[in-house]
């Protein structure tokens, strides 16, 4: 392996992140950047730049996987990761995935198997599993502070209206205007199993009308509420990604134990700051926990409150077989936060039946679902296949996109 893992990125809009923190890092060197956008192409190729680093840019992603790179980070579309995942571990190269894994069951099991044969490392970018708060409580929760998990809650609540027109840039069937209620789960469940080590088996899920979505062309159900029993018994109770009309967004984590609680602020501090109740103590003590892994470098190019510069720099590490591998996240984790997603909105189509949560740790586990492609995607549209609404198809004029269409076409300049 040479000197510095050369990487590459797939995906420039929330890629540019993942190319600022790269571009900083001693151990990596960013070498191409894949986007179908020139402007955002043009925008990823300057912060490279002014980080130092030249870069092959690619529009089409077969040449760009021709390119010669050690890593690439997958932060394409969210429903597409796990397709080109496969594609690139069965090329020899490692992968970091931005959030989710998979859209389907089928795609789960491509994905695993994909890791297993390939040896290639897998990393899973979730990065509110790396947030002040979380860390602190998983400190506490594995030093034995907090006693037996007995129950967790996490929710991620952000009103995306105003930003519509730039997310989807008027597409009626991109991703954010078709995934169902539950999909964007791993920001409110990966924490969980992140701080406990324990892992979802069995789910049911509920779901809100699509009663404010409708107007800016997003056409599944409002919100979802996925309720979950956990490999040692406890319980769950999580908030996919909602876009209930609250400033500033959520972000909220709770853990119960049998000798205490923790929990992040509900507000301003967010993430921040943590509660902390020990029966052993008898009072509540609030604080805002340090970065443990905190340095100068992470302080200087950190984004999303600090946790985007772990994401990378635990991959590295896991790439490297060096101490901070522990902490990467790898595909079985991935799956078991990603899972719930796709099996959620299968509870809520099914009248809220209570699903199990297959561990594809276990190759017989697997079988079952190797060749399900169950999705609301509109490109597999077909028989047996879901609306991305339980409650029917939800209309919304072609207008509503056109204008949005050519709003998007007004703001390109700003783009470039």
């Amino acid at each position: 392996m040479p000197e510095k893992i050369r990487v590459g990125v797939f995906g420039g809009g929330r890629g540019q992140t993942m190319v600022r923190v790269l571009a900083a890092h001693p151990d990596a060197e960013v070498t191409a950047i894949c986007d179908q956008y020139r402007p955002t192409l043009e925008k990823c190729r300057r912060v490279a730049a002014e980080a130092g680093a030249a870069v092959t840019c690619y529009e089409d992603f077969d040449s760009f996987l021709n390119h010669d790179m050690d890593a690439v980070v997958l932060a394409n579309y969210c429903t597409d990761h796990a397709p080109y995942a496969v594609r690139l571990l069965d090329s020899g190269r490692h992968v970091v995935s931005e959030v989710v894994a998979c859209q389907t069951m089928g795609e789960a099991v491509a994905l695993v198997e994909a890791v297993e044969r390939s040896g290639r490392v897998y990393a899973y970018a979730e990065n509110y599993s790396y947030f002040r708060g979380t860390l602190e409580m998983q400190r506490l929760y594995r030093e034995g502070a907090l006693g037996e998990f007995l129950h967790g809650e996490g929710e991620y609540i952000h009103d995306c209206e105003s930003a519509w027109t730039p997310l989807t840039c008027g597409q009626r069937d991109h991703w954010r205007n078709w995934t169902p209620s539950t999909f964007y789960i791993t920001h409110s469940l990966g924490p969980i199993v992140t701080i406990t080590g324990t892992r979802p088996v069995r789910l049911t899920a509920y779901e809100s009308p699509n009663t404010n979505k409708r107007r800016y062309g997003a056409r599944s159900g409002e919100a979802a509420v996925v309720v979950l029993q956990m490999s040692n018994g406890a319980t769950a109770k999580v908030l996919p990604w909602a876009p209930f009309k609250r400033h500033p967004g959520g972000v909220w984590y709770s853990i119960y134990g049998t000798k205490g609680m923790a929990e992040t602020d509900r507000w301003a501090d967010s993430v921040n700051k943590l509660y902390v109740y020990l029966e052993e103590k008898g009072e509540m003590e609030a604080y805002e926990p340090a970065f443990p892994f905190e340095t100068e470098l992470s302080q200087k190019v950190a984004g999303h409150g600090g946790s985007d510069f772990y994401t990378m720099h635990f991959f590295l590490d896991a790439i490297l077989d060096r101490p901070g591998k522990e902490h990467s996240i790898d595909v079985y984790q991935a799956l078991d936060m990603s899972l719930p997603a796709i099996l959620g909105y299968r509870s809520i189509w099914e009248g809220n039946q209570a699903l199990s949560v297959p561990d594809f740790r276990s190759p017989a586990e697997r079988e079952a679902y190797r060749n399900d492609n169950w999705t609301p995607d509109p490109r597999a549209a077909g028989p047996g296949q879901p609306d991305c609404s339980s409650r029917g198809p939800v209309p919304v004029d072609d207008s509503v996109y056109e204008a949005q269409a050519r709003e998007f076409e007004s703001m390109m300049p700003e783009q470039t």
